[in-house]
């Protein structure tokens, strides 16, 4: 069966709703929590992303609010945390590893750190046994696909287009999955531009999907209250599992 990932904004509406709907999202199908690190400036999210980092952080968020969060959800449900290098940096990397280990979170995906600057911070997380997810960009050639996905684990993060997240474009992935699959037997799963209308089709040929973008636009949806957002993100969550799967 081809796998769910869902992201949201962490500690966003509230802290305690980040863990309250964790048990309906495990439910409609999601697989995996993404949970998003709130940042100044997400430069590879869209406007949705980025407005609900902006009011998280509004609202106070630490990051030692992502790691209670952790500790309450991730024993329940495959989690990883989805963040910018610069907190990893500044709070320190060992730091991210100690917590994750506490918490149970299985790994980390961070957009802008190049494979390449990547390497001795995969070293350390590898070592405590956590997983530093691997992206595939349609720009990359074959011989830097190998030199990525060899080493890759847990699974394959490959963008669908290039731009940001949220945006409604799509490209042929085809060539760049068979060049994957050629060097490595990790699980590809395609995130951008991943909803109920594209979500079968963004699929085919790989092992599973990332989706942001139509979750937290839910998130900001002023007009509901908590529970029909959890609601409205589990149904839509349950639709786009049945998609891929059909």
């Amino acid at each position: 069966m081809k796998k769910l990932v869902a992201y949201i904004t962490t500690g966003y509406p509230s802290l305690n709703f980040t863990v309250d709907m964790i048990p309906s999202l495990k439910e409609a199908g999601v697989d995996t929590i993404e949970l998003g690190i709130p940042f100044s400036d997400p430069v590879a999210d869209g406007h949705i992303i980025e407005r609900a980092n902006l009011k998280a952080l509004q609202s106070g968020f630490k990051i030692q609010n992502l790691f209670d969060i952790s500790k309450k959800i991730a024993s329940k449900i495959d989690t990883l945390w989805m963040g910018y290098f610069n907190p990893f940096y500044h709070i320190g990397l060992d730091k991210f590893i100690s917590e994750a280990k506490k918490s149970k979170v299985n790994g980390f995906i961070i957009p802008d750190l190049p494979f390449e600057e990547a390497k001795p911070y995969k070293s350390m997380i590898e070592k405590e046994r956590l997983n530093l997810i691997d992206f595939i960009a349609p720009t990359d050639s074959k011989e830097r696909i190998k030199k990525i996905v060899t080493s890759s684990n847990k699974f394959i993060y490959l963008v669908a287009y290039t731009g940001i997240t949220g945006a409604k474009q799509n490209e042929d992935l085809t060539p760049i999955i068979n060049n994957i699959r050629e060097f490595s037997n990790t699980p590809i799963y395609v995130g951008f531009g991943v909803n109920q209308a594209t979500a079968k089709e963004k699929a085919k040929d790989v092992d599973g999907v990332i989706v942001g973008s139509v979750f937290v636009k839910i998130l900001l949806d002023e007009g509901l209250t908590n529970s029909q957002k959890i609601d409205k993100i589990s149904n839509i969550a349950k639709e786009i599992k049945e998609k891929i799967n059909e």
